[in-house]
């Protein structure tokens, strides 16, 4: 009998599963995908919003605010990237200045930090903003992460706790018991006191195993434009006034140097519909022109495409349904869902998980996880030290990031390793720089199947049967 059953494996689910391995409890993570943080997690913007924008009386607006004041000192103890760049919220109207006084007027009684700039002084500090902006709303604590990077440190710091993490096991139906639950997948049942519903997209299914749902998911796609890491597009992260569509397109300088431009907002019907159109793509182009004065599109390396789990609620729903005891919702975890993720897991272990479960402190629990080798980071002296212990980590894989063989090793010996090519570049990197894996996806195959002990054909991009080689018989 476990204690809790976790359904999804994204920043919310891998966020609560740490924070519960805090107590002695028994606990699993399940989740349909081939790998941690392969959904919603995997294809967002990687803002960690200071807490401005949701209205007031709202848990987005509460989880945002105390989540963001968390997650500095989270990523320290993680062992994550955390980058403070600020952002602009760009006025080009009378109309958009008065909602950029209500924004204002949040942040002061929200305590957070804000200025005000005037088009031109914008326009000194970000040369590319378009000359149409007649005033700048500054917030200048506004960070960005890596959230898979967040969620596989979650993770690893649970596993070694005491967590299971079973991947590729997809929630089928569920039962209720005079005990509790028993949670079906194909492979295996999961008996278990709790049910913590953080699926995503799919967290309206989930909730219909047990109760009349109350809400329906209904996601919105967002398509984004990958800027090669030699263009200095933005220093801070630039958007235009928000509207009832969401934050809109905006630029945004990540934690490694490259730039994203998007997204757009599409409600689609699939749940697994993470294409790129022509028509999303060129709605980005189009309405990022409404902010800057023009965008690198021809230093672009990569699209992707991603699905919030927005639903019928304009509200994060965290909730326990009157028909399913012991069973916790945590869905429509859309933006800004991402800076409220620590917030959240907090929130759901004070006032649900707390009155469900005894929870005892773990005294052998270690909650802070040690930053993987990236060589890159160290000095030339310590590159040398390195090399001379083993000389893997002195073979380059990616030229483009300058990633070593005993890096990509390293992450797939590692708590919850990588199994897959993406895995592999979600953790340590290969394939994220100009030539998005081109001249590094061979070796990378290569290494993942001899660290694995299993033929190349064997070695797969992402899920399970994403094989990448096929024999041939002539």
């Amino acid at each position: 009998m476990y204690d809790a059953v976790i359904i999804g494996a994204g920043i919310t689910g891998t966020m609560l599963a740490k924070d519960l391995s805090r107590y002695q409890l028994k606990t699993a993570v399940l989740d349909r995908e081939n790998d941690i943080a392969d959904e919603a997690t995997m294809a967002n913007s990687a803002i960690v919003h200071t807490g401005y924008d949701p209205a007031d009386g709202t848990l987005k607006a509460e989880l945002n605010v105390r989540g963001a004041r968390m997650y500095e000192q989270l990523c320290r103890d993680l062992g994550c990237k955390y980058q403070v760049n600020g952002a602009f919220i760009a006025a080009t109207s009378p109309e958009e200045e008065a909602h950029l006084e209500i924004l204002a007027d949040r942040a002061k009684r929200r305590n957070i930090p804000y200025e005000w700039l005037s088009g031109d002084e914008a326009r000194k500090e970000e040369p590319n903003l378009n000359d149409s902006v007649t005033k700048v709303l500054s917030f200048p604590t506004t960070a960005n992460i890596y959230p898979w990077e967040v969620a596989i440190a979650c993770a690893q710091v649970a596993v070694k706790n005491g967590t299971e993490l079973h991947l590729n096991s997809e929630v089928t139906s569920i039962d209720k018991t005079d005990h509790g639950y028993v949670v079906h997948t194909p492979d295996h049942d999961y008996q278990t006191k709790v049910v913590i519903n953080a699926a995503g997209v799919s967290a309206d299914q989930i909730c219909a195993m047990v109760s009349r749902p109350s809400f329906k998911m209904t996601p919105k796609k967002g398509e984004y434009f990958v800027i090669d890491n030699d263009v200095h597009y933005v220093k801070h992260t630039v958007f235009p006034v928000p509207s009832s569509k969401g934050k809109g397109v905006l630029a945004v300088p990540t934690v490694y140097g490259n730039t994203l431009i998007g997204p757009n907002s599409t409600y689609v019907e699939n749940t697994v519909d993470t294409g790129s159109t022509f028509q999303g793509l060129d709605y980005v182009r189009e309405h990022i022109l409404r902010v800057m004065r023009t965008a690198p599109f021809n230093k672009s390396i990569r699209n992707f495409a991603g699905l919030r789990p927005s639903s019928s609620s304009s509200d994060f729903i965290i909730e326990e349904p009157e028909d399913a005891k012991n069973f916790i919702n945590v869905a429509s975890i859309e933006s800004p869902g991402l800076a409220s993720a620590p917030a959240i897991s907090a929130y759901v272990i004070e006032h649900f998980v707390s009155h469900m479960l005894d929870l005892k402190e773990n005294p052998d629990a270690i909650m802070t996880r040690k930053r993987p080798l990236v060589m890159a980071e160290l000095t030339p002296e310590e590159r040398a030290e390195k090399i001379h212990e083993n000389p893997m980590y002195g073979r380059i894989i990616c030229r483009c990031e300058q990633i070593s063989e005993g890096e990509i090793v390293d992450c797939i010996h590692a708590v919850c390793g990588a199994t897959t090519v993406k895995g592999v570049k979600k953790r340590v990197r290969p394939g994220m720089g100009r030539c998005q894996g081109g001249f590094c996806e061979p070796r990378v195959v290569e290494i993942l199947a001899r660290e694995l002990n299993i033929s190349p054909l064997e070695v797969v991009l992402d899920q399970k049967d994403s094989k990448i080689l096929e024999e041939v018989n002539r």
